[in-house]
């Protein structure tokens, strides 16, 4: 079990406000200036749900609450850098709307799910119309 390779469990969040999802630029590799969801690692003793909670304060300054599972998203490589298994959540802004960006997006924006844009990290366009299907 020592040299045995295992996925890293992350969880994203789809925030969606007057039916547009929030989407940040990254401003690191991988996927820098792309954009994506906010997310991120799962850590050791943290449930997915937690850690959804806490990474979109993290990036994005946000309370939210989780309304429901959008998926987990599961491809070796969704993640150019490991093979990274998301658990994805519908959150709802709890309290401000208002976006205190982290250090790893330097932009932030609404986007109709008709109208995302060109350049999206890992998996989050197929995420996206996944969870836009659901609601």
């Amino acid at each position: 079990m020592k040299d045995k390779k295992l996925p890293v469990l992350v969880a994203d969040v789809v925030i969606i406000k007057d039916e547009k999802v929030l989407l940040m630029l990254r401003a690191h590799e991988p996927f820098r200036g792309y954009w994506v969801l906010p997310g991120g690692h799962v850590d050791y003793g943290e449930t997915t749900e937690h850690a959804a909670i806490r990474e979109v304060k993290e990036e994005v300054g946000l309370d939210v609450e989780l309304e429901e599972l959008v998926g987990v998203y599961s491809s070796p490589n969704r993640d150019p850098r490991y093979h990274a298994v998301s658990v994805t959540y519908i959150g709802v802004i709890k309290g401000s709307d208002k976006i205190k960006l982290g250090r790893e997006g330097s932009e932030y924006k609404y986007f109709s799910p008709d109208e995302l844009p060109q350049k999206m990290g890992f998996d989050h366009r197929k995420i996206i119309k996944d969870a836009f299907r659901q609601i």
